[in-house]
């Protein structure tokens, strides 16, 4: 038997202790949509503001409690350059992007922070849906056909797709407060038209340039005001709405934040207060999911998946060990073996 060369080994060393890390860091279980709310803080926009002409100016006693103790994820600074008399608005993600620009009196600051579709996917949220797909439309049928054809597929997907198991003792897979844990697609259209909702609609289209001004398209929000990413809504297929919405239920890599795609919205709300009370609203213990029954749905079912138990263990790990125990032992185990081959490989001598 011919031994391993000698350069090899370190290879091989190295290709196993990296399966041994992935093997810890794969044992989170909790969905990318409740990871990304349990744990990742909202990126901020940047507010400039002309400069304020005297401590007394209106605008300088509307932006003080912004500037104070605000709950929206918004910065604010002064214009440097003299000549600014209009305040910008920049988005969360390049700080490039301009979202709006005008005039800054107290019905424009409550458009920035605040608009009835932002109330909505935050009472989506807090209730524990798993992604709220917001449908930007404009008006026309081919429009209205692609919205339809979109919400028939999302509901379809929920009544397929399935949570993975949580395990109560599995220290790695706890959730924060909140509300309880559920599989839910939830879809939200809104007028392209709409007034009130044209910063709402900015920030839903992206820095990437994607989608068009007056186009019709559609976004799906997660997290605390994530977007995960935005689609023109004629260009939206199965395909793409199976493994976006496959993506965020399915378990989270456990990866910093801005190691994964999107960018946040601008929601004017305390989450830590928020989601205390979303918990207590709900009695919402951190929850666990059970194992889905087998299900043979047609295309035009409607129906929702019951909420989750507490009470459910993963299928393959003994009662009472938490997955992560499970996944480092072994792990460790196949480490050891290597190992072994490789000493034993060193000592044989080499045949020609």
């Amino acid at each position: 038997m011919r031994a391993l060369p000698l350069m090899l080994r370190p290879g091989l060393l190295i290709l196993f202790t990296t399966a041994l890390i992935q093997a810890q860091t794969c044992a989170c279980t909790i969905p990318v949509f409740r990871y990304a709310l349990d744990r990742w803080e909202t990126d901020r926009f940047q507010l400039i503001v002309p400069a304020s002409p005297s401590p007394g100016d209106a605008v300088t006693d509307l932006l003080r409690p912004l500037r104070a103790n605000g709950r929206a994820n918004l910065d604010i600074t002064t214009a440097r350059e003299p000549g600014v008399t209009q305040a910008t608005l920049l988005d969360s993600k390049t700080r490039q992007q301009k979202i709006w620009s005008g005039t800054l009196d107290k019905s424009s600051l409550d458009s920035l922070l605040d608009s009835p579709g932002r109330q909505k996917i935050l009472r989506h949220i807090l209730a524990g849906d798993s992604i709220i797909w917001v449908i930007v439309g404009d008006g026309s049928p081919g429009a209205k056909a692609d919205a339809d054809r979109v919400e028939k597929r999302l509901k379809f997907l929920e009544n397929v797709a399935s949570l993975p198991i949580q395990d109560p003792n599995d220290p790695d897979s706890q959730l924060g407060p909140g509300p309880a844990l559920r599989l839910k697609f939830t879809t939200l259209r809104i007028d392209a038209k709409d007034p009130a909702e044209q910063i709402l609609i900015s920030m839903l289209a992206g820095p990437e340039g994607r989608i068009t001004r007056g186009q019709a398209f559609a976004a799906p929000v997660f997290g605390r005001g994530r977007v995960l990413g935005s689609w023109p809504l004629s260009q939206l297929d199965d395909a793409a709405l199976e493994e976006s919405s496959m993506f965020l239920v399915g378990r989270c890599s456990c990866r910093v934040k801005n190691e994964n795609p999107g960018w946040d919205l601008l929601l004017n709300v305390d989450w830590e207060k928020a989601l205390k009370e979303a918990g207590e609203n709900k009695g919402a213990t951190p929850a666990a999911v059970t194992a889905p029954a087998k299900l043979s749905v047609p295309e035009t079912v409607v129906s929702s998946p019951s909420p989750p138990a507490a009470s459910a263990r993963p299928a393959s790990s003994p009662e009472g060990i938490p997955q992560s125990t499970i996944l480092l032992t072994s792990s460790a185990v196949l480490l050891c073996a290597v190992g072994l081959l490789l000493f034993r490989s060193r000592g044989t001598p080499n045949k020609d």
